[in-house]
């Protein structure tokens, strides 16, 4: 039996998709960096709405590319019991 938070596969955890997940993130934390410099300098608030948009967007989407990559490149792995408990872990994330 495996521990709840435990997975099937603890070892080094790297996919194809992880350098563009990556990148992506690294844009984001950056536009959030410039929406903070935006509201210490009293920018309009609607501007900053619009930019916190793009940046919640930007991790949605990092999110998604990282969930997507591990259901179809992880969950082919251990038994259906480890299967059905890595969709479970993974799917509350969604």
């Amino acid at each position: 039996m495996t521990h709840p938070h435990s997975h099937p596969h603890e070892h080094a955890h790297k996919h194809d998709s992880h350098p563009k997940i990556i990148s992506r993130l690294k844009r984001a934390g950056g536009h959030l960096e410039a929406v903070v410099r935006m509201i210490e300098e009293g920018k309009p608030c609607v501007d900053v709405a619009q930019q916190l948009q793009a940046v919640e967007s930007a991790l949605r989407n990092a999110k998604q590319a990282l969930i997507h990559d591990h259901m179809d490149h992880c969950l082919d792995e251990g038994t259906l019991d480890d299967q059905r408990a890595e969709l479970k872990a993974i799917s509350r994330y969604l």
